[in-house]
């Protein structure tokens, strides 16, 4: 048996619809109508992702940085676009916009603090 790579992501959040709305806003993600009541499921290919509640004995508010250790990229064509409307709404930028190695990279901080990485070459 192997495991066959990553298959879904979600995130847990303070307030659901304040981060689902936040992503439909600004990243243009679309809601699947997969899902269950405690979770936003957006339409993304290959690999699902959603913003979900909290789970029990989770504090979100008891941690500096949540998901802090672990990446999250996603692929946006527009990745420019995004960061300049993330910086105009006063969305904290992480790190600024550079061309790289994955065509233009930059990380945000979503609503609870995510560091999440957009980068425009597929």
């Amino acid at each position: 048996m192997a495991v066959t790579g990553p298959d879904f992501i979600s995130l847990q959040v303070r307030d659901l619809e304040r981060s689902a709305a936040f992503y439909e806003r600004y990243l243009g993600l679309k809601r699947s109508d997969a899902g269950p009541p405690h979770a936003v499921v957006f339409d993304t290919k290959p690999i699902a992702f959603a913003v979900r509640d909290v789970v029990p004995g989770v504090d979100l508010d008891a941690i500096a940085q949540p998901g802090q250790g672990m990446a999250l990229w996603l692929h946006a064509p527009d990745a420019q676009d995004i960061h300049d409307a993330l910086a105009a709404a006063g969305t904290t930028i992480v790190s600024a916009p550079i061309d790289g190695p994955f065509g233009r990279t930059f990380t945000f901080a979503d609503p609870d603090g995510y560091q999440v990485t957009l980068h425009d070459r597929g």
